[in-house]
């Protein structure tokens, strides 16, 4: 049967704001409280915030969870980019979109809160996201770098997707970006090109998660197999809810697979590798490799070692971190008709949880 999740009660926004200010009346930094959630192992073992009605955070924090993080008048023209129709995933036809407050409460970006998902909007003030680069390279004829002009001016669209983490949250949010296999287009892979291996930014006195978590194999890396890569569901996204990226969720660029855990949705990335041998993966070797495959295809019958992967909640205004309603786990994040013909031996019935030696899909 599978697992029961830990019941865990996060901290609330207001409370973490009002405790602020009492700390500082006793000249306690506020490096002090960053610590929180910094030395768990894996992809969820801790959430450390509550998400918020927007009438319980006051103004300054309100802002600061929503700050877009390229604020460059030229890419702000760029948005709202024209949403395109369609690509909904199963159950979600008449889903509300989450609160984008909530929605910047509560990430995984492990560069700057190690052990689980967090408040990870309170560590992100020092990042600097402009100017920026991407360089795409490997078994391509036309190897180019992309600065942030380039990157805005290519075709941006809107699209509502359903996001689900390993931790069993998800939300349903409006991602600005480029479809992948467009921006792969322009470099023109090579036919020996099997996978697209993604590195993202390493800057240890930006991202003080990298030197307190030593042990992890940095930079985070990520990989997709090139039919992944180029399906018409994989964005290069550069905004959400209509601006760029806030710095939480991976600006000013990270990658959304709709039909993956989060964690292979690699954030704030600058180099872009197509490679012919599959490349290993931040979670998907050593230690961790029992727990976190190369594929990580969002499904219900396969669970995690630690807690079970058959039900998901959202996100929602005024809802700690699990402690919403639960629904069932749709395969795929519910994107089969668009995903499921690349894998005809994803597993449809109940698997054993794997053991430490063995290696995850």
């Amino acid at each position: 049967m599978p697992e029961k999740l830990p019941s865990l009660e996060p901290t609330p926004e207001a409370v973490y704001v009002n405790r602020r200010q009492f700390l500082g009346q006793l000249g306690v930094g506020a490096a002090a409280l960053s610590t929180v959630s910094m030395f768990g192992t894996g992809t969820c073992d801790a959430q450390s915030e509550a998400t918020q009605t927007p009438g319980n955070a006051d103004n300054a924090v309100r802002d600061r969870i929503l700050a877009p993080g390229v604020q460059r008048d030229e890419l702000l023209k760029r948005f709202p980019a024209p949403r395109t129709a369609g690509f909904v995933a199963a159950g979600d036809d008449k889903a509300t979109l989450t609160d984008e407050l909530a929605a910047g409460s509560h990430n995984n970006f492990y560069e700057f809160l190690p052990g689980g998902g967090g408040p990870v909007h309170r560590l992100v003030d020092g990042f600097v996201v402009d100017p920026w680069k991407v360089q795409v390279t490997g078994l391509v004829h036309k190897p180019r770098t992309f600065d942030l002009d380039d990157l805005f001016k290519l075709d941006l669209e809107e699209r509502v997707y359903r996001f689900r983490c390993v931790e069993t949250w998800a939300m349903v949010v409006p991602w600005t970006g480029i479809v992948l296999s467009k921006l792969l287009d322009k470099v023109e892979p090579k036919s020996d090109a099997k996978h697209v291996r993604f590195m993202t930014a390493q800057q240890p006195k930006q991202m003080p998660g990298i030197e307190r978590a030593p042990h992890y194999p940095w930079p985070y890396h990520e990989a997709l197999r090139m039919d992944e890569a180029m399906n018409e569901l994989t964005l290069l996204a550069l905004g959400i809810f209509g601006h760029p990226l806030p710095k939480q969720h991976g600006a000013p660029g990270r990658l959304i697979v709709p039909w993956k855990y989060g964690y292979k949705s690699p954030k704030s990335i600058v180099r872009i590798e197509l490679v012919e041998d599959q490349p290993p993966t931040f979670w998907s070797a050593g230690q961790y490799a029992h727990e976190y495959g190369y594929l990580s295809n969002v499904n219900p019958n396969i669970p995690h070692p630690r807690w079970s992967q058959a039900t998901d909640y959202m996100l929602a205004a005024g809802t700690p971190p699990r402690g919403g309603p639960r629904r069932a786990t749709e395969i795929f994040n519910g994107y089969g008709k668009y995903v499921a013909k690349l894998y005809p031996d994803e597993p449809a019935t109940w698997q054993i949880p794997l053991q430490s030696g063995q290696i995850a899909r």
